[in-house]
C-alpha cells in the first residue's frame, strides 16, 4: 500500500517512472493492450462529477491511455483505463473517499459474492481489468438490473444482492460497455433516486 502511495504522488510529476515503479501496473497495461480488453469498456470523462475536478492529472491520463493503445483526448478516454487504472493513482479526495478504495478496501469484492482479495490490483494471475470485468458482465446479467433508454443511447444499471448490513455492488453500462462498478451503502436509495433517464457516474 505504500509503495502504491509513493507512485501516487510521483504519477504528478512523472507519470510513467511512477508507472514502472509497480511492475503489475505496467505488465497489466500491456497484457490488457495485447488481450484487447479495454474494448468492453465505454468512454468516461476524468472531471468528477462529485467534486468538478479531475481526478487524475493530464500527464497519467495520457501516459495511461498510451500504454493502453487508445486515442484519447483529454477530459474524456476509455472507462476501464480510468475508473480501474487511473484511479489507482489518484490523490483526489471525493466525499466517499480516495477513488481506489473500491479496489483495496474489500468492500467491492464482499458485494461481488468474490473471495478475499479477488479484486486487489496486483493479485495474480489475472490483470485487475480481467476481474473487473467479469464481475461487472456478472451484475450487468441480473434480470432484475435497470435499464434506461434516452436520446438514442441505452444504459443497464445493475445491483447485486445486498449483503446482511444492506450494502451491494453497482455496475452500470452504456451502449453495451461498461462504464464502472462500485459498492453502494443503500441500493434502495440508489434506485429511488434514479430519477429521468440520462448520462451517470461520469459516463459520456
Amino acid at each position: 500500500m505504500q509503495t502504491l502511495d509513493a507512485a501516487a504522488h510521483l504519477a504528478v510529476s512523472d507519470p510513467a517512472s511512477a508507472i514502472d515503479s509497480l511492475p503489475w501496473l505496467a505488465r497489466a497495461l500491456a497484457d490488457d493492450r495485447a488481450a484487447g480488453c479495454f474494448a468492453a469498456w465505454g468512454r468516461s470523462t476524468v472531471i468528477d462529477e462529485n467534486v468538478g475536478a479531475a481526478v487524475v492529472p493530464r500527464g497519467v491520463f495520457d501516459e495511461l491511455h498510451e500504454r493502453a493503445g487508445l486515442a484519447a483526448e483529454w477530459p474524456i478516454g476509455n472507462a476501464g483505463v480510468l475508473h480501474v487504472y487511473g484511479y489507482l493513482l489518484s490523490t483526489t479526495p471525493t466525499p466517499y473517499g480516495l477513488k481506489r478504495d473500491r479496489w483495496l478496501s474489500g468492500e467491492l469484492e464482499r458485494a461481488c459474492r468474490l473471495e478475499t482479495g479477488a479484486l486487489l490490483p496486483w493479485a495474480p494471475p489475472k490483470t485487475l481489468l480481467s476481474r473487473a470485468t467479469a464481475a461487472a458482465s456478472t451484475l450487468l446479467a441480473r434480470a432484475d438490473a435497470v435499464t434506461e433508454e434516452f436520446g438514442g443511447r441505452t444504459a443497464r444499471i445493475a445491483l447485486g444482492a445486498p449483503l446482511p448490513d444492506g450494502s451491494a455492488a453497482l455496475a452500470y453500462a452504456v451502449d453495451g460497455r461498461i462504464v464502472t462498478m462500485f459498492p453502494v451503502a443503500d441500493p434502495g436509495g440508489v434506485r429511488a433516486g434514479l430519477g429521468a433517464p440520462r448520462l451517470r457516474w461520469n459516463a459520456v
